[in-house]
């Protein structure tokens, strides 16, 4: 009886300590704009579903109707998804500034960020571009989101524009600061979290979304980041070298955004949701 009554005491103390001090999660849904399949499932997404930030990327094709459709929802939290980057083999983006270091023989950004074995030399790292063009950049792109999107509170880095260096780093902490702007690589205490398990079937996603939901720890705050799109025409032909099953995995992650086993699981744990907004406006 004894140890019984130490185990009802320990679950008292652990049920009252989660209920005053949930665990918080940023659900973060990624490029916003850069095709019209992700612009209509992340505001899905972020407006029936988990999803509690939406990173925009001012380079890309479909930036226009993005800026319409958030400017739609002012409620949701944006990001200046800053990017430096074109990746996909048949959709590119090219940069918009005069930055010849950032950019390949055809005028677009190059692929990938860091050294990749299916595009040999066509990494930004290995071409080491001059950090006053990605400062020139980046400043073209958070001015530009700013200007058109009253709902940006962040920046963040698409494919790791913003952290591939300690320059890069140090660059995007001082224009978040002059732009008071939240910066996602810094000054706070976030922790990463992924699936935990199996990802590549909407199946396998939910399963493992809600595996990685039981471990997050009272008190914690915790940043999951996925890219909700949607299973059409479009985004069949959106892929890399590597990569080649997007359109299905991004209908995936839509589906596990707005699952309703999720969202039971979410309320049954007394985790809450937040956005970068409210995460910078708590402080912590």
């Amino acid at each position: 009886m004894k140890n019984f009554a130490i185990s009802l005491i320990l679950l008292s103390v652990t049920w009252i300590s989660t209920a005053q001090n949930p665990a918080r999660l940023i659900v973060r849904a990624d490029d916003i704009g850069s095709s019209q399949a992700a612009n209509q499932a992340i505001i899905q997404t972020c407006t029936e579903g988990i999803a509690t930030s939406a990173e925009v990327m001012v380079t890309a094709p479909w930036f226009p109707e993005a800026v319409k459709l958030l400017n739609q929802h002012p409620g949701i939290d944006v990001g200046v998804h800053l990017t430096i980057t074109s990746e996909w083999d048949n959709l590119k983006w090219r940069p918009l500034t005069d930055c010849p270091g950032l950019v390949d023989e055809s005028g677009y950004f190059f692929p990938m960020m860091w050294p990749n074995a299916n595009y040999p030399g066509r990494s930004v790292m290995e071409k080491n571009p001059p950090i006053t063009e990605v400062e020139k950049e980046f400043r073209a792109q958070i001015e530009l989101a700013m200007k058109l999107i009253p709902s940006v509170s962040h920046i963040s880095g698409h494919m790791g524009s913003t952290f591939y260096s300690e320059e890069v780093r140090a660059l995007a902490e001082r224009l978040s600061k002059e732009y008071k702007l939240g910066n996602d690589t810094a000054g706070r205490d976030v922790k990463g979290a992924r699936f935990d398990g199996p990802s590549r079937t909407f199946v396998d996603k939910e399963v493992s979304f809600i595996n990685m939901l039981e471990k997050l720890e009272a008190g914690q705050t915790y940043l999951f980041v996925e890219h909700p799109g949607l299973d059409t025409p479009e985004m069949r032909g959106i892929h890399h070298i590597g990569y080649e099953h997007v359109a299905e995995d991004r209908q995936g992650v839509t589906e596990l955004f707005l699952s309703d086993k999720v969202k039971a699981k979410i309320k049954e744990k007394g985790i809450i949701l937040i956005s970068y907004s409210e995460l910078y406006q708590s402080g912590k």
